[in-house]
């Protein structure tokens, strides 16, 4: 038989104490918030349990027979146990919730996740967050690794090893500077012409490269880059100056398009949309303020 089928639970432990401390089964009831019938059904129970009487009842109040003085010495030492148990865990929560590790792809990092990380202080103010940006597959490294207690990727799909949670959608455009002969084209950029083109372009493990490559891989696959770069910003700056077609996040180039320092070029036929994932190591939902992140991100 295990402990838990010998030994009361806490709520009859202190239902007891309470009984010692003011000799009335009522305001001992009162006390712990439950009714004066079910106080003493409890109390009946724990008798039953322990096999003794433990407390006498009479029209002038509640005392403890001998075997429940003495029982109630052992579960006052149970009950400052759990209470010293309680007390440790809620440090625990707390040294957890102080601080907050978020690896994000760069899209994510400069566009979505500022005005998340806004919301989460003004609801955990005393939380300290850390944001490592980098492309997709960095940061799952990180939080394979527990480096981070949170991740934002870009990519396909998610490695072994991960949970993920949908958070966004997101369309990649094909954009050149208006002097580039594409961005005066009326015709759609077939995706044959899209794949031989020299492109300006997210590195190896970016979400963008990605989605991409899988685009075009039945189209003969992307051409040898005429640049490839490590951030979002150097690759439009890039574009904007006339280097070439680049494809981007449209979160990354809405300023751009407004102002016309950039033009999106049609592309027919090809699916360059993708989904923005959240991930954390494969288990129970994160907890703490990860877990606040996540739900204003779905938000």
């Amino acid at each position: 038989m295990s402990l838990s089928h010998r030994v009361p639970d806490l709520g009859a432990l202190e239902l007891l104490l309470a009984v010692a401390r003011h000799g009335s089964l009522g305001r001992a009831a009162r006390e712990v918030g439950i009714t004066q019938p079910a106080a003493s059904s409890r109390i009946r129970s724990m008798e039953r349990m322990l096999g003794v009487a433990l407390v006498d009842r009479s029209p002038r109040g509640s005392t403890l027979t001998a075997a429940g003085a003495l029982v109630t010495d052992w579960a006052r030492r149970v009950v400052e146990a759990a209470e010293a148990f309680d007390a440790g865990a809620q440090a625990l929560r707390d040294r957890r919730d102080s601080r907050l590790r978020v690896a994000a792809s760069m899209t994510i990092a400069e566009y979505l996740l500022p005005s998340w990380l806004i919301a989460l202080r003004a609801g955990r103010p005393g939380t300290a967050v850390s944001l490592q940006a980098g492309n997709s597959a960095a940061v799952a490294e990180q939080v394979l690794s527990g480096d981070a207690d949170l991740g934002y990727v870009e990519g396909l799909s998610v490695p072994d090893g991960l949970d993920s949670a949908v958070v966004a959608r997101d369309r990649l455009v094909v954009v050149a500077a208006p002097s580039h002969p594409w961005a005066r084209r009326r015709t759609p950029v077939s995706p044959a012409e899209l794949a031989a083109a020299p492109l300006v372009l997210r590195e190896y493990g970016s979400g963008t490269r990605q989605v991409l490559d899988a685009a075009l891989a039945d189209h003969g696959g992307l051409a040898e880059p005429l640049l490839e770069l490590a951030s979002t910003t150097a690759v439009k700056a890039a574009a904007v100056t006339g280097a070439g077609p680049a494809v981007l996040s449209e979160l990354a180039v809405t300023e751009e398009l407004a102002s016309r320092r950039l033009v999106e070029v049609p592309v027919a036929a090809v699916p360059l949309t993708r989904a923005l994932r959240a991930v954390w190591p494969t288990g129970p939902l994160p907890a703490g303020p990860a877990r606040d992140l996540l739900s204003l991100a779905h938000g």
